[in-house]
């Protein structure tokens, strides 16, 4: 049990805006935080499985593990493939396939994820503080968009494009069952982003979960509500 307790906290940030948004969130809490694969620097995983692969190369022999967006998909991806290894999830604003599939109704369109793939290698970055705002739109934290965007790290152009296209590739959910460890969950429940939806899906079906939904928050729910966020981490 000891062991447990004084195991690594590693947490896995989301798509495009680096490990910057989170650092003060969790500064005062066990969580480490580890950069998508390719974000900062180095070579860039081809496809999902890949950037997978490499995580669990990076990860310690046994830890805790946490994520938003896609870091949570991909932390989950890490618990389905070495569940001996992973002792806890904590999965924020996460979901087991980013986009609508065949029974699964409540995602981001493909065309719509296909069309912002082309924005992102036109415009790159440039595009980021929209998308920030749009995803942060709802919030009854006035400035969480801000937040987001003043303490975003740079990611290279080529990690935009492959985190995009690990998005549309992801789709955990007849894997689910596999996650053998205690799941946390917390999903703000006005996430124009990623449906709480996908979050009661996932406490429904995987075999250890408790679901936090958080009243007025959108997909960014760290910005202001600290001392919510690391309850529901620690």
């Amino acid at each position: 049990m000891t062991e447990c307790r004084d195991a690594p906290h590693i947490f896995l940030p989301g798509w495009g805006v680096g490990c910057g948004p989170l650092q003060k969130s969790l500064q005062n809490s066990p969580w480490q935080l580890l950069p998508l694969p390719g974000s900062e620097g180095g070579e860039i995983p081809g496809n999902f499985m890949a950037a997978r692969d490499r995580l669990l190369q990076e990860l310690p022999e046994s830890c805790h593990l946490g994520g938003w967006s896609l870091g949570g998909i991909l932390a989950m991806a890490c618990a389905i493939a070495a569940p001996e290894r992973i002792l806890s999830l904590f999965l924020l604003a996460t979901t087991p396939s980013f986009i609508s599939r065949e029974g699964w109704s409540i995602g981001r369109s493909p065309a719509e994820l296909q069309a912002f793939m082309r924005t992102i290698k036109q415009e790159g970055e440039a595009v980021l503080p929209r998308f920030i705002g749009s995803f942060c739109r709802g919030d009854i934290v006035a400035n969480t968009a801000e937040y987001v965007i003043s303490n975003a790290s740079p990611v290279p152009q080529a990690a935009l494009d492959a985190g995009l296209l690990w998005l549309y590739e992801a789709d955990l959910r007849h894997d689910v069952e596999k996650i053998t460890c205690p799941v946390t969950l917390v999903h703000g429940e006005n996430d124009p982003l990623i449906s709480p939806d996908s979050s009661r899906w996932l406490a429904d079906n995987l075999l250890s979960a408790r679901l936090r939904l958080l009243p007025g928050r959108a997909h960014a729910p760290f910005s202001g509500a600290d001392a919510i966020f690391l309850q529901e981490s620690s």
